[in-house]
């Protein structure tokens, strides 16, 4: 499946996921107020996404295939592997570069790591 989108189908995927389920019409209309699209240019990158394998329009209904959620964690971790070897230290290392946390953020952030540590 590919997670790649481009900063406009990005905020068009974004669309369907408030609006879903939502009627293909519906998203014609929100599309040309969002963005100033025609009709055919809504369809033309809905169809791109429904191929990429994002959404389904069955019936003149645009519903996803592939949460939120789901999708931008994907594009996490394709980030971290493309950008930084996969290697989550180096990202956040480069993420933290000159930051501070609070006490709160770093209890949080070492709860997640006993959540998801491999078991020994």
């Amino acid at each position: 499946m590919d997670f790649q989108l481009g900063t406009i189908e990005s905020k068009f995927a974004d669309i369907i996921w408030e609006n879903e389920p939502v009627a293909s019409s519906q998203l014609v209309k929100l599309c040309a107020d969002a963005f100033g699209w025609k009709k055919s240019t809504t369809y033309t990158v809905l169809s791109r996404l429904c191929n990429k394998g994002l959404f389904k329009n069955e019936n003149g209904v645009v519903t996803s295939l592939v949460s939120w959620e789901r999708f931008h964690s994907e594009q996490s971790k394709q980030f971290v592997e493309d950008s930084f070897g996969g290697s989550l230290p180096a990202f956040l290392a480069a993420f933290m570069n000159g930051k501070k946390i609070t006490e709160k953020e770093a209890e949080e952030i070492r709860d997640m790591i006993g959540k998801y540590r491999e078991e020994q």
